[in-house]
């Protein structure tokens, strides 16, 4: 049969050509049986004119089992149209693509009146309209400065952020000198890619320092925790190589930007992820309405899936009704004042919603509905149809972005902290748990871990506010072992975060201060005993003030003046 089919090949291949050199190779045998060839030809000469082809030229042959021919590709010729968008869009790209290189100076959460040493990185970023660069945010976070080098150039541009966006991981910046701009081709925007659609990353990763290329397909589109922030949004897997300084660059598909390089998955080989453009044209058109990034929208619900039947036939849904349970609602959200535990939110925008969550994307793709409220603009509006008690309602709730209790993350900010008597009290904040290492979730003092992970505030503003450590002193001798517990109360009052405490503290005038801990546990000092060894104590361990900066203002705007305890 192998032979019948090398003859049929050859007829096939070489027809009433002349063909100088004919080699076959067998590719593969598929699962219906079919035999496939590559064919290389030294010359090919055109049955029509007699004109030679170039050489070196390959064909596809496929025959199945009976030896006949199925199909003749011309696999140069495909690749080469397939590849043709995506090479323009890599030469468009090279003018546009920078490199980035910034120094960054993160706080010490353990000891918040520090920096940690200064550190050089660096990432990639590209021209947008307007004379803006895109890039992550996580290339800048923290950052004292920031320059940037475009390609084939040897001089270095000074940049500024102009808008950082931390939970969608971009960032756009800006360059005042007009000599950087010559020559700069600014990217449009695609759409989505669908999927094992081509696309190519360009950037500078680590292991050079001149712009590099890396090409792979699309593999899964659905929402990902993005790694810089902890959010949950959409995203796009590819299996193109992004490595540490590939961040900020663009994915490109067919002349356009489709994402932006940002992440991989540790572990893996080949497994990156890009931001797609939903994603980026929500970040930019909240800053050109506003000036600054707004956020994602949440419904602040935890709901569950309503896959099992006898859940459903318990809360009322019939044999066509799909949708998810609502099981608790964050205290702040609109939806508070709107729905009730145990409803089922049949659908979000005329949109219904399955019983796993998920709402079609395109074709036979699908994604969680939470991708729909992140797309809401603040306070937009979005109209739910729920089940409740058996019975169906409509109801309209005014979307906004809500703070955790427990902040994820603090980028380009200075941590809070005020110290009384050696006492360092504190805002809980996942960067601070993160100071526990990189297993933190179990390293971490577990009630607070448990917290950070699970509560919601119960009104606006309110903080964990917990006693970090304790400065040693006579002052405060048998507190020590007291420390990593929240504070609950002092003199009796209930506290809603680090600045209603130092405000109480400040403002005391009995003789002594009582803190009510967790655990029952409690902490009596003497109040001008104590005021006075703040002092000292700040002299011992060289710390410049008892209050960081954003508490000195607070007090300063609410009692006209505030005084100082500053180490001699």
């Amino acid at each position: 049969m192998l032979s019948t089919s090398l003859r049929s090949l050859r007829r096939l291949a070489t027809g009433s050509a002349s063909c100088k050199t004919t080699r076959f190779s067998a590719l593969r045998i598929p699962k219906r049986r079919s035999i496939i060839f590559r064919v290389s030809y030294a010359s090919i000469s055109s049955p029509s004119d007699g004109s030679c082809g170039s050489s070196g030229s390959d064909r596809i042959l496929c025959l199945d089992s009976n030896g006949e021919a199925e199909g003749l590709l011309f696999g140069e010729e495909k690749r080469h149209r397939r590849m043709t968008d995506v090479q323009a869009g890599i030469e468009l790209s090279l003018n546009s693509v920078v490199k980035i290189f910034a120094v960054t100076t993160t706080p010490n959460y353990l000891l918040p009146w520090q920096n940690k040493s200064q550190r050089e990185s660096f990432g990639s970023g590209f021209v947008i309209n307007g004379k803006k660069i895109m890039t992550n945010a996580h290339v800048v976070a923290d950052r004292t400065f920031v320059l940037v080098r475009k390609h084939g150039c040897p001089t270095k541009y000074r940049a500024e952020v102009q808008a950082v966006g931390h939970d969608c991981d971009l960032a756009i910046l800006t360059v005042q000198n007009e000599d950087f701009w010559d020559g700069m081709h600014p990217l449009e925007f695609g759409d989505i890619p669908f999927l094992q659609e081509a696309v190519a990353v360009v950037g500078y990763p680590q292991g050079g320092d001149n712009i590099s290329v890396t090409k792979g397909v699309v593999s899964r589109v659905e929402p990902t925790q993005y790694v810089h922030s902890a959010t949950q949004l959409m995203a796009i897997q590819i299996d193109a190589a992004i490595n540490p300084g590939n961040s900020g660059g663009p994915a490109i598909m067919g002349g356009k930007v489709a994402g932006v390089a940002f992440q991989n998955l540790s572990g893996a080989e080949n497994i990156g992820y890009i931001i797609p453009v939903p994603i980026i044209e929500h970040f930019i058109s909240g800053v050109k309405e506003t000036g600054s990034y707004v956020g994602f929208c949440t419904m602040g619900l935890l709901c569950q899936s309503t896959e099992n039947v006898q859940l459903r036939e318990h809360f009322g849904m019939s044999a066509k009704m799909t949708g998810v349970f609502v099981s608790r609602i964050n205290p702040l959200s609109a939806a508070h004042k709107v729905l009730k535990k145990d409803d089922i939110i049949l659908a979000f925008d005329g949109v219904s919603i399955a019983n796993d969550g998920t709402v079609p994307l395109r074709g036979k793709e699908r994604i969680t509905f939470d991708h729909l409220v992140s797309m809401k603009k603040p306070d937009e509006t979005a109209n739910l149809r729920v089940l409740r008690k058996g019975s169906e309602h409509e109801f309209s709730i005014k979307l906004q972005p809500l703070e955790p209790l427990v902040p994820v993350h603090q980028f380009d900010k200075i941590p809070s902290f005020y110290i009384f008597a050696g006492l360092v009290f504190v805002p809980l904040t996942q960067p601070y748990l993160h100071e526990y290492g990189e297993d933190w979730y179990n390293t971490s003092p577990r009630r607070l871990c448990r917290r950070a992970m699970e509560d919601w505030p119960k009104k606006a503003g309110e903080e964990l506010v917990i006693l970090s450590q304790v400065l040693m002193d006579d002052i405060n001798i048998g507190y020590e072992r007291l420390s990593e517990l929240q504070v609950k109360k002092v003199n009796g009052t209930e506290i809603d975060n680090l600045k209603h405490l130092c405000q109480i503290v400040e403002n005391c005038k009995d003789e002594c201060l009582r803190l009510d801990l967790d655990d029952d546990r409690v902490i009596v000092l003497n109040y001008q005993r104590a005021k006075d060894a703040t002092s000292s104590i700040l002299n011992s361990n060289r710390i410049p003030s008892a209050m960081s900066a954003d508490l000195i203002e607070h007090q300063k705007q609410s009692n006209g003046q505030v005084e100082l305890i500053n180490s001699a």
